[in-house]
């Protein structure tokens, strides 16, 4: 192929050491005439490929009615009133809805009727604690800013907002609706140049005062790069701050007596574990943590009595489990009102509910679930009750809610389904396991029709490994349509992930990472060996930290697959830092500014991989213009590398979107790249559909 010409830089930096050379560093400015004439014929290449791949229009038809399928969402209770989301087919986004006491039901919240373009996205929402009034954040154009506001549930009456600054920002309300605590960034005449999106603050805010009148309660003098959250009990007297510094796998944990003197006390600081604190309607501080468990467990302590604070005076109420990881809770009753507790399990990427006594005497029952799945949460009303509410789904089920009652403990009954536009494929999950390269298990789950049972077959390996994020079984429209045109899809469970606790997470971060690339290259030649696929139809895809996982694996092993759609990704490693939110990342990589990481880092950088002359697979990369989590310069700097190196026929194009950041988006979009991405795979592993 003719690729849009790109000059080649002699630049050579030296770091610690390290000769690095960095030939496309002027990509990374977008707003540079040569990039912007670049980007236009990178834009006309890959309209020219995208276009003519045969089954194009039929993954968008067939997509066009799986990404359309509902969602519903788990309510949160407020009194006599639920609060959740809903979409339905045809619906470009989710709305928020109030249910009543009498059940009829109210949209509280619309993106589509905020922004008829559907740019317009809800990214969070609180209700107050007695459901009267309701916080919520919005951003505009995928830059995730979120803009916090208050309306009256009732009247539907804005009455506060929009407040700027509130990106990733936590509502802990006071009773009475009239004050709540949340997290604002400092304006940005208040910090230094280039550091717009850090320094967080908690502060106490009254609705409808300015913001700029907002007592500031914590985080003065914070690393910039904190983050914070805030919880509030439901009779106002505790306050729990808790603050990570970026996403570094431990967090310090305040306290505070609103009743008494109002001070925050520390109740773990500088422990490099993860604890959850919380007051519950006992009276009881409630603590799931990670801490001497790294696959959690939760206990209680005595929220007036600090002594009780330490890890040593903790009570158990779920302890730590064998093989079993606790990801959520909720306080329920049993029918004669004795406290009792609904606890989530992942046991190999799958989720399990069982029932605990509260006083810590033990197990008292396992809930039976619809399949083998994913429990997105339970949800029990602050004052009690003998109900609990839970999310569902699994690879052939959208994200539903079921309800358990305590007069039937071990079962779920339904109680909101979301539907589905289109037919829903018959599935075949298999779950295996791949050994990687140190002889570590590696879970995966592999996807294909009922009754295809020729071999080998075109298949997509996804993954992600990172961050402490699971994957476990979900609804996913692009996994469906691929299966429905004859193919595999294969899901691997990587180290770096939360699937196995936080130990398996850490064994996939810093000077480890390469183990989350050995596990995905193991999942591989699992599959080619056990007769799934082949070398030759196998592509491997992955999104933000998962273009990572893709890109180094295409540069370590340019063999390994024959098509690969990077998304979103994060790919020089040595200056991934100085853009978007890159530096709240470097616990979990590393950083340049240090010799031995900066070894880490080189190890493996996908972009300072590429090697003139070798055969590399079809590569699409998708990126997305107002990203602010991870800068789009990633994937023009690799594409530009890759398309001088390679010496394949294979096409190496960059697809981009305007007006769409890292994360949620209208369904019409999500169509159109899901489309776009699947012919691209089909095309170069020799699916036919």
């Amino acid at each position: 192929m003719r690729y849009p010409e790109a000059p080649r830089l002699d630049l050579v930096d030296e770091l610690h050491g390290h000769r690095i050379a960095d030939p496309y560093r002027w990509l990374e400015d977008a707003a540079d005439p040569r990039t912007r004439a670049w980007a236009q014929a990178q834009d006309e290449l890959t309209a020219e490929v995208l276009s003519s791949l045969p089954l194009r229009e039929r993954f968008a038809g067939k997509l066009g009615e799986l990404v359309r399928a509902g969602a519903v969402g788990l309510p949160v209770w407020r009194g006599e009133r639920a609060f959740s989301t809903r979409r339905d087919p045809g619906q470009e986004h989710a709305v928020l809805r109030v249910r009543e006491a009498d059940g009829s039901v109210r949209v509280l919240v619309d993106p589509m009727a905020l922004d008829p373009e559907g740019t317009t996205t809800l990214d969070a929402w609180s209700p107050s604690w007695e459901g009267d009034r309701l916080a919520y954040q919005v951003s505009t154009g995928g830059d995730e800013e979120s803009q916090l506001y208050v309306l009256d549930v009732a009247t539907g009456e804005l009455l506060d907002g929009p407040v700027d600054r509130c990106r990733y920002s936590p509502v802990g309300w006071l009773p009475g609706g009239e004050e709540l605590f949340y997290v604002r960034r400092l304006a940005p005449d208040q910090v230094p140049a280039g550091e717009e999106q850090f320094h967080r603050r908690v502060w106490r805010h009254r609705v409808g005062a300015p913001a700029d009148d907002d007592v500031l309660v914590h985080g003065e003098g914070s690393d910039p790069a904190s983050y914070f959250g805030v919880r509030t009990s439901r009779d106002g007297r505790w306050l729990v701050v808790s603050r990570s510094v970026g996403t570094a796998p431990r967090d310090d944990v305040w306290l505070a007596d609103l009743g008494g003197d109002g001070a925050l006390r520390e109740l773990q600081l500088g422990v490099d574990a993860q604890t959850a604190a919380w007051v519950a309607r006992d009276g009881r501080l409630w603590l799931m943590s990670d801490r001497d468990a790294p696959r959690w467990r939760l206990a209680v302590a005595d929220p007036a009595d600090p002594a009780t604070w330490a890890p040593e005076r903790w009570q158990d109420v779920v302890p730590e489990q064998d093989g079993a990881v606790l990801s959520d809770l909720a306080l329920v009753d049993a029918p004669d009102g004795t406290p009792q507790v609904l606890a989530v399990h992942a046991v190999d990427a799958t989720d399990r509910l069982s029932l605990w006594a509260a006083d810590g005497s033990g197990r008292i029952a396992d809930v039976a679930a619809p399949g083998a799945g994913s429990i997105s949460g339970v949800s029990a009303p602050p004052e009690g009750g003998t109900s609990a509410w839970v999310g569902y789904t699994d690879y052939g089920t959208p994200q539903s809610v079921l309800r358990w009652d305590a007069a039937s403990p071990t079962g779920l009954d339904g109680w909101e389904r979301a539907d589905v536009a289109g037919e829903v494929p018959e599935l075949t999950v298999v779950e295996t396991h791949a050994t990687s390269e140190d002889g570590t298990p590696v879970h995966l789950f592999v996807l294909s029709g009922t009754g295809t049972a020729d071999r080998p077959r075109p298949a997509v390996l996804y993954g992600y490994g990172g961050f402490n994020v699971s994957l476990t079984p979900a609804y996913t429209a692009q996994a469906l349509a691929w299966v429905a045109a004859g193919g595999v899809w294969v899901v691997a469970n990587l180290r770096g992930g939360s699937e196995h606790g936080e130990e398996w997470h850490r064994a996939g971060m810093r000077e480890r990472k390469q183990n989350v690339f050995d596990d995905f290259a193991a999942a591989a030649e699992h599959l080619v060996a056990g007769g799934w696929t082949t070398h030759g139809q196998l592509a491997v895809m992955g999104g933000s930290n998962g273009g990572l996982l893709v890109g180094a694996t295409l540069t370590q092993r340019p063999e390994l697959a024959a098509a690969v759609v990077c998304s979103a990704p994060l790919l020089d490693m040595v200056r991934y830092e100085r853009f978007g939110l890159g530096r709240t990342w470097n616990d979990e990589y590393g950083t340049a500014d240090d010799p031995v990481e900066l070894g880490w880092l080189l190890g493996y950088s996908p972009y300072h991989a590429v090697r003139e002359g070798t055969a590399y697979p079809a590569v699409l990369f998708t990126t997305f213009e107002s990203d602010t989590r991870v800068d789009p310069l990633h994937g023009r700097k690799l594409a530009a590398a890759l398309q001088h190196a390679t010496s394949s026929a294979a096409p190496v194009v960059l697809r981009r979107e305007v007006s769409v950041g890292h994360g949620a988006r209208a369904v019409s979009r999500t169509v159109g790249l899901a489309a776009d991405q699947l012919a691209f795979l089909a095309a170069h592993t020799g699916l036919t559909g």
